[in-house]
């Protein structure tokens, strides 16, 4: 970590208004879904139905093989037709499973809802873990783990903040379900065990702080407050957010220093897990950006392939030589080589961009990219590292500590690549853990 810390944030334009004044559109595919197995680490899964069987929504149909296991249910109902690797945005080719749709679309209970005011802490965590809920702001980390020891928990933070530019999709899902967003933070809190819940919203929505307030009020929910953060990127990072709103720090993980950590729509799964026995099956995912005539937040089956959402929603801009399709926002996601992956079970926004190339310069020594990192490091001498080849450098900056937020590159003045070079630095040290 840098000896001298400068800003670590940045306001950068949000051009939200894209798509946070419009309703959802619903959308099906006319065929098929593609479910991806992959979350996260985990590339396996025992499959629990056979080919030619019919299933519905709401149907389990395999447990991931992970130190972390998690079931996957079915988002559509119709028939399933084995499984097939495809483009995923993990930028490898990922396991999918293959449903073919029926026109009925028949919804069973996935599992019996639980009572969780009368619950106990581990029922209420066995629980979640068979719901197969995942964390929904990106990292898709199983939602369990987070609360099988809450002894030195005191402080549960909700995050609403959607730093990200372009994304609203939290946004609309919590002013679409504001009941629901409160009923699931009122049963995250009691599962962590705490009294104290802050819920981070950008200052630059009122309307939605108003909205919680409002619902917190009318709920008596006591303990809970919403929280305005300012309009700045990365607030949405674990760290930074909870650096602003309790003001501690931590080395590794969050609950080091009392807090747990959870996205504002992985709230809204768990009220419709425990209250309905609703297993996750659409997905509130914003498709937005210059690159498409019509941007918009869409409700979407797990599996529906992003070329058919496109085209339903009026297809891309015309005239235009090269488009850049990124797996979520313009700072953390990751830019595309095809259209044809699915929508996944963390997957919160899809972000379609004019491709502008900038000629890279030579490193200027302003030290913005160390000024500006939330985490602290030292991000072009991690680069430097990595065009050095030198790994003992790369560990010793910290390489595996930074989360990919992009800001380093974005104020770099001298357009260097500088998250990549440190994403080859992490990949570059997770090679060489695995050779050992």
């Amino acid at each position: 970590m840098s000896l001298l810390l400068g800003p670590m944030v940045q306001h950068i334009p949000g051009r939200k208004d894209l798509t946070d004044h419009s309703d959802a559109k619903t959308l099906m595919p006319k065929k098929t879904v593609y479910i991806p197995v992959f979350a996260g680490p985990v590339t396996q899964a025992e499959i629990l139905v056979n080919e030619g069987d019919h299933v519905k929504v709401g149907t389990k149909l395999a447990n991931t093989k992970s130190a972390f296991p998690v079931p996957i249910y079915s988002s559509v109902s119709g028939i399933y037709k084995g499984t097939v690797k495809r483009p995923h945005n993990s930028l490898k080719p990922q396991l999918h499973m293959v449903i073919d749709l029926d026109e009925i679309q028949e919804s069973q209970q996935a599992f019996p809802p639980l009572d969780w005011h009368s619950a106990s802490h581990e029922e209420m965590v066995e629980f979640t873990k068979n719901t197969g809920i995942i964390g929904q702001g990106g990292a898709g980390f199983p939602t369990y783990v987070k609360y099988q020891n809450v002894e030195k928990i005191d402080t549960l933070v909700i995050n609403a903040v959607e730093c990200e530019p372009y994304i609203t999709a939290d946004y609309k899902c919590i002013m679409d379900s504001v009941e629901t967003f409160i009923h699931g933070v009122r049963i995250l809190q009691k599962m962590a065990e705490v009294q104290t819940v802050k819920i981070g919203v950008k200052v630059s929505h009122p309307d939605l702080i108003d909205y919680i307030k409002q619902e917190i009020t009318r709920e008596n929910a006591a303990g809970i407050e919403v929280v305005g953060v300012p309009d700045v990127y990365p607030m949405g990072a674990e760290r930074t957010l909870i650096r602003t709103l309790t003001k501690r720090e931590y080395d590794r993980l969050p609950g080091e220093c009392g807090v747990i950590v959870n996205n504002a729509e992985t709230a809204i799964l768990i009220a419709r897990a425990f209250e309905k026995g609703e297993a996750l099956s659409k997905k509130y995912v914003t498709f937005s950006g210059e690159g498409l005539k019509y941007p918009v937040n869409v409700t979407v089956p797990v599996g529906m392939v992003v070329s058919e959402i496109i085209e339903q929603l009026g297809g891309y801009i015309e005239k235009v030589e090269t488009l850049k399709l990124i797996a979520g926002g313009p700072m953390m996601g990751k830019a595309m080589v095809s259209d044809q992956i699915s929508i996944d079970r963390a997957m919160n926004a899809i972000t379609v961009l004019k491709n502008e190339n900038y000629e890279e310069m030579t490193c200027m020594r302003c030290g913005r990219c160390t000024a500006h990192c939330p985490m602290g490091l030292q991000p072009v001498r991690i680069s430097n590292a990595v065009k050095a080849n030198d790994a003992v450098e790369m560990e010793k900056r910290g390489a595996m500590l930074c989360i990919e937020c992009g800001l380093c590159t974005y104020v770099c003045p001298s357009h260097i690549q500088v998250t990549e070079n440190v994403r080859k630095a992490k990949r570059t040290l997770q090679m060489k853990a695995k050779r050992k």
